[in-house]
This record gives structure tokens, C-alpha cells and sequence, in this order.
């Protein structure tokens, strides 16, 4: 039997394992529409917009919303640059009453629709958005571990030997430095460079 899951017509009869898994993630809208309380639904965001709409949703609504970001930092033509972008790209999490708040979520600023199968709405436990939420802290950002690791290839962002690919072979963390394998004129060659001098290969 064919369904839509964001836009597009999937087949699921073949697939009786997937059918079944999407089943116990979703909930029919009709049923939906008898809860008298608010359920985690997974909603589509317009692209790059996902915190603006949970935002935009808590403020104006007062819907309560879970919109999880990653902090990283990714080299760029300017040098190593901090970026934050969405965990989930494209989606966030909204708790809200279906019956009664369904149009005014799906038509705030920012939101594509709630993410669906057909007639049935994809939702979420209370329990993995709790879990999800105590993970990630009350900012919701996660930042990502880019500290450096012996073993690990790095590239130098800074100096004379700068665009070079390295080998970290020791962490002198006192003096916030590491010491780096490479190759020069055909010989192995090892030398002290600041942590902020590199970035993760």
C-alpha cells in the first residue's frame, strides 16, 4: 500500500518490518483528534529555519518546542571559523494539543507541515524527548569535542608551514601546545605548535 511521507509516495507493502516500525512512531489523525492533551509531533521546517520557527511557535503560541543545535568549528577562507546549525536539519520537535492547534502550528512563521504517512502523524514518546532535552541542557547546543587527540590529523591554519597536513604525536596541555609528525625533504620531522594553530584534518 503506497503513503506519503513528506510529500512524496513511498511503497511500504513490500516492507512489512519498516510498515511496522512507522506504524509504532505514528498515530492516525482522527485519533489524534479525540486527545484531549498535548503529544511530541515532529514537524518539517522551511530550510536554515528551524530555530526561528520553534521560536516563533513559543513566542506567539506559546507551544512548547524542542529544537536541539550542534556548535562546531570548520575552516574556512577567513581561518577557523565557530558554526552552529541544527541537529536535525530541516525538522523540530513541538508539543502541542492537535485538535485545537494543529492549523495554527502548521501555518506559523517558518513551518512546512507536521511530518506524516499517509493519515498518520509522526509523534514522540514524552520519554526520548526528556531524554533528548537532559542531554542537550537548557540552551539546546551541543558543542562538539575539537580538542585534539594523539594519533590524530591535523592541518595547520596559521605560520610558515600553514595548509600542511600533520600527525599529533603528543599533548603538552600545560603549555596548551602539541608536538607533529610530518615529513620535510624527505626526512621525519617533528615540531611544538600552539593548539590554536590547527584544526582537525
Amino acid at each position: 500500500m503506497a503513503q506519503r511521507f513528506d510529500g512524496k509516495l513511498y511503497d511500504f507493502s513490500e516492507l512489512a518490518i519498516v510498515y511496522s516500525v512507522v506504524r509504532s512512531v505514528t498515530q492516525s489523525s482522527a485519533l489524534l483528534a479525540l486527545v484531549p492533551e498535548p503529544v511530541w509531533f515532529c514537524l518539517k521546517t522551511q530550510p536554515k529555519r528551524e530555530h526561528l520557527a520553534a521560536t516563533a511557535l513559543r513566542r506567539q503560541f506559546g507551544v512548547e518546542c524542542f529544537s536541539p543545535r550542534l556548535r562546531f568549528r570548520r575552516m574556512t577562507q577567513r581561518g577557523p571559523v565557530w558554526f552552529v546549525e541544527a541537529m536535525f536539519p530541516g525538522y523540530l520537535f513541538a508539543k502541542f494539543i492537535y485538535s485545537t492547534q494543529h492549523r495554527t502550528v502548521e501555518s506559523s512563521h517558518g513551518i512546512s507541515g507536521i511530518v506524516h504517512f499517509g493519515d498518520r502523524l509522526a509523534t514522540l514518546p514524552e520519554n526520548i524527548v526528556v531524554a533528548l532535552q537532559s542531554s542537550v541542557g537548557a540552551e539546546e547546543v551541543v558543542t562538539l569535542d575539537c580538542s585534539v587527540k594523539v594519533g590524530q590529523s591535523v592541518e595547520i591554519i596559521e605560520g610558515p608551514f600553514q595548509g600542511l597536513e600533520v600527525v599529533v604525536t603528543n599533548l603538552l596541555p600545560a603549555k596548551e601546545r602539541i608536538r607533529v609528525l610530518f615529513e620535510f625533504l624527505g626526512r621525519p620531522l617533528e615540531i611544538e605548535i600552539s593548539t590554536a594553530k590547527v584544526l582537525a584534518a
